[in-house]
């Protein structure tokens, strides 16, 4: 059987172009599904359209999550598109079915449309999926809400083993595939653009991060110190760099925006901007982040960067992938301006694989041909009971909020709100009486463990007796100015010159 199979494969002609049309909804997905799609081979023919859903991403949001994409979406930035409902998507889909379709979607909705797909389309696409920027530690829900899709994309070897391991524990045959990260890409245009788009590097940028962490006074903490870090080095501009500007929807929800934390006699050189974060990368001298993936971008631009570990390593907190990646520090690394660059014998395992290793144009290559031949199967659901059409309605509702205006919807919720709710108590009761395992977080790491008796970084990131720094001192007592030198081709650090490390070029 399997013989024939490869036989009606290898007799059907490829068709010139491939057509896959990518699905997006929030900031995150919308830029990681649009670059990931720039990367397809040259020959495809792509589209890209935006979902309506509660958080679905404003015009300026897409805006600058499309910037820099091939010619093929290169318009894209100039003019986004609407978003449209689920039921017009897959209705177009129907009407005229792709290849297949990159359902780059916050989970909820992108099981909602994979589920959709699966029943009103006959003949339907191949299903391809994944997850945004770093996803390690692995996630079930990310596998739970995307189970039925044909292929599931992620961005190291790291995060590919953690899930094939999650996925059969959870009874989910494994179904991912290998791209490199798009913004982890080291490209000749990133490294012009760099030179000539920004007249000088003078900036230090803040990642910021709608959810790590999370407490409002671990979060005014981490303004505490970027003030610190402007007053203490005046000639550059620290910039916290939002994902949203006020009113805009975010993948996560940030319940305590940095704007509103910033205190008013903050310096002047402590500024708030949004917008692309290549852009700020142009301008940087340093970038510093918790567990942001555009450290990883900063790293492939070759811009030393730092992890802050101040609130320790953990889960909760995403950055226990880079414990031993030269890039972990705390406040005190931050006001002094002591960065890091990543340790080569971390980087083929965590994001910067060789190319060669990408193996997700090839696995879905092979799909479109199954497809072609009538041979696509169809994976199983990772939810065993969907209990009929009110469920159904249920989780439509669950997930597209008030997106979703259908009277079964209505009907749902009011049966399903007071349920879950109930649910939810008794979750909360039963933790009372059996409290969950405690989350576990391991010490705060600093830079200066990794610094020579000279006095110089290396930035290696080892483990050292770092402080929490909730008031950043000054070590060795100097007052070191950070400055930034991109019109002689170096940056200076004034009597402290070796402490910003001069980054490699991760790629």
């Amino acid at each position: 059987m399997q013989d024939g199979l490869e036989a009606r494969l290898q007799s059907v002609p490829r068709p010139r172009a491939r057509r896959v049309v990518g699905l997006v909804d929030t900031d995150s997905f919308a830029k990681w599904g649009a670059h990931l799609l720039a990367t397809a081979p040259p020959d495809w023919a792509l589209e890209l359209r935006t979902v309506a859903t509660p958080r679905s991403a404003s015009p300026d949001q897409l805006r600058s999550a499309f910037r820099g994409l091939d010619d093929r979406l290169a318009h894209l930035h100039r003019e986004p598109p609407v978003p449209k409902d689920v039921d017009a998507v897959v209705e177009e889909l129907r009407q005229d079915p792709p290849d297949a379709v990159l359902v780059s979607l916050i989970g909820p909705v992108a099981e909602l449309v994979i589920d959709e797909v699966h029943r009103r389309i006959p003949d339907r696409p191949v299903l391809v999926s994944g997850l945004p920027g770093i996803s390690f530690p692995a996630k079930w829900k990310g596998i739970f809400f995307r189970a039925r899709a044909d292929l599931f994309v992620l961005h190291s070897h790291r995060e590919v083993r953690a899930y094939e391991e999650m996925a059969r524990e959870g009874g989910v045959d494994p179904h991912f595939a290998l791209a490199t990260l798009p913004f982890a890409r080291a490209t000749a245009r990133a490294a012009a653009g760099a030179s000539t788009s920004a007249a000088v590097r003078d900036a230090v940028v803040f990642a910021a991060q709608p959810s790590v962490p999370q407490e409002r006074a671990e979060r005014a903490l981490v303004v505490e110190w970027l003030v610190a870090t402007a007053r203490r080095h005046p000639e550059c501009r620290v910039v916290i760099k939002t994902r949203a500007s006020a009113g805009e929807h975010q993948t996560h929800r940030e319940d305590h925006p940095y704007p509103d934390l910033v205190p008013a006699d903050a310096p002047s050189n402590l500024v708030v901007e949004s917008g692309p974060m290549a852009e700020h990368l142009d301008r940087a001298v340093a970038l510093v982040t918790v567990s942001s993936t555009a450290v990883l971008e900063a790293a492939a631009r070759g811009v030393p960067a730092l992890t802050l570990t101040d609130f320790g390593t953990g889960r909760h907190l995403i950055n226990e992938v880079f414990v031993a990646s030269g890039l972990e520090g705390d406040a005190v690394d931050l006001v002094d301006g002591r960065f890091g660059v990543v340790r080569p014998s971390w980087m083929r395992d965590n994001y910067f694989h060789p190319p060669s290793d990408d193996d997700w144009q090839h696995r879905l290559e092979e799909l479109m041909a199954r497809r072609d031949v009538g041979a696509l199967l169809d994976r199983a659901p990772a939810r065993r009971s969907r209990g009929g059409v009110l469920r159904r309605a249920w989780e439509r509702k669950n997930a597209l909020g008030g997106a979703d205006r259908s009277l079964l919807g209505v009907l749902a919720l009011a049966i399903g709100a007071p349920i879950r709710a109930v649910k939810r108590t008794a979750r909360r009761v039963w933790a009372l009486v059996d409290p969950p395992e405690p989350v576990v977080v391991a010490a705060p790491t600093s830079q200066r463990a990794a610094v020579t008796v000279s006095g110089s970084a290396s930035g290696s990131g080892a483990s050292g007796s770092g402080s929490t720094a909730s008031r950043p001192e000054r070590p060795g007592g100097g007052g070191s100015r950070l400055q930034a030198g991109a019109a002689a081709g170096s940056e200076r650090l004034g009597d402290r010159q070796e402490q910003l490390v001069p980054g490699r070029d991760a790629g």
